[in-house]
C-alpha cells in the first residue's frame, strides 16, 4: 500500500543536488562510494548536506548558544494534532494581526502556515528567492502567547532574511516554541491532521533534516 493509499501526507521536500539551500549552506552533495557495477558487494554513498537542509527542525541550540540540541526536542512536541491554516495570497512578513486573521483554533498546540512559499517547490532548480513569507517578532509573540508548541513554515527561513539579531527565531526558541522549517504544504488542504516529523538525532544538534508527514484527522478526536 502506497503512502496516499494509507491516508498519508508526506510534506518533506526531496534531498538532491538541485535542492534550494539557505545562502552560504552547503549544498546537497551524493557521492558514490561503493558500486556493485564497480564490483563491490553493495551499494554506498557518501552524503554531504547542512543540518539545515531541506525540511528541518530548529531547536534552541540554533540561535541561543549552549541551549538543548536537536536530540532532546521533545517526541510529544513532534507528534501529534495539528492544524494546517491557510495564509495563500499573503506577501511579506506576517504579524500578529495577520495571524489573527487565520483563525487557528484556541489551544491549537502545533501549527503550520501554508503560503504561496510551497510554490517555489515546483520549479527546482531555482535561485533563492528575494521574497519570500515570513514571520514578524510580533507575529513570534502573538505563537508563543496562545502556547502554540511547533510551527511549521513552507520556506527555509521562518522570518526576513537579514534580520538583525534573528528576532522571531529568538523570541520562538526562547520560549520553548519548536520551528520546523523546509516543508512543502502546497498539496494539503487547510484542516486538522496529525502531524509526524522526525529529525535525525543528532547530539547537541543545532539542526536536524527530518521526514514529515500528515494524516488527515477529524477534530473531534484532537
Amino acid at each position: 500500500m502506497s503512502a496516499s493509499e494509507a491516508g498519508w501526507i508526506d510534506i518533506s521536500l526531496p534531498i538532491g543536488p538541485d535542492l534550494l539551500v539557505w545562502p552560504g549552506n552547503p549544498a546537497v552533495e551524493i557521492r558514490p562510494v561503493q558500486r556493485m557495477a564497480g564490483g563491490d558487494g553493495a551499494d554506498v554513498s557518501e552524503l554531504r548536506l547542512g543540518t539545515h537542509t531541506g525540511t528541518h527542525v530548529d531547536p534552541p541550540r540554533h540561535m541561543i548558544e549552549g541551549a538543548s540540541g536537536v536530540d532532546r526536542v521533545p517526541l510529544d512536541v513532534l507528534i501529534g494534532p495539528c492544524w494546517v491554516v491557510d495564509a495563500t495570497g499573503r506577501s511579506g512578513a506576517l504579524g500578529a494581526d495577520d495571524l489573527n486573521s487565520l483563525q487557528v483554533p484556541a489551544g491549537a498546540d502545533r501549527v503550520l502556515l501554508r503560503t504561496d512559499n510551497s510554490d517555489l517547490w515546483r520549479s527546482m532548480p531555482t535561485a533563492f528567492p528575494h521574497e519570500y513569507v515570513s514571520l514578524t517578532p510580533d507575529g513570534a509573540r502573538w505563537i508563543v502567547e496562545r502556547g502554540i508548541r511547533l510551527i511549521g513554515t513552507d520556506f527555509l527561513g521562518i522570518e526576513q532574511r537579514g534580520a538583525a539579531g534573528h528576532p522571531a527565531h529568538v523570541e520562538l526558541l526562547t520560549h520553548g516554541v519548536t520551528i520546523v522549517e523546509g516543508l512543502d504544504l502546497g498539496h494539503v488542504q487547510p484542516g486538522m491532521y496529525r502531524l509526524m516529523v522526525l529529525p535525525l538525532r543528532i547530539v547537541d544538534g543545532d539542526g536536524g533534516p527530518a521526514r514529515a508527514v500528515l494524516v488527515p484527522e477529524p477534530a473531534d478526536t484532537a
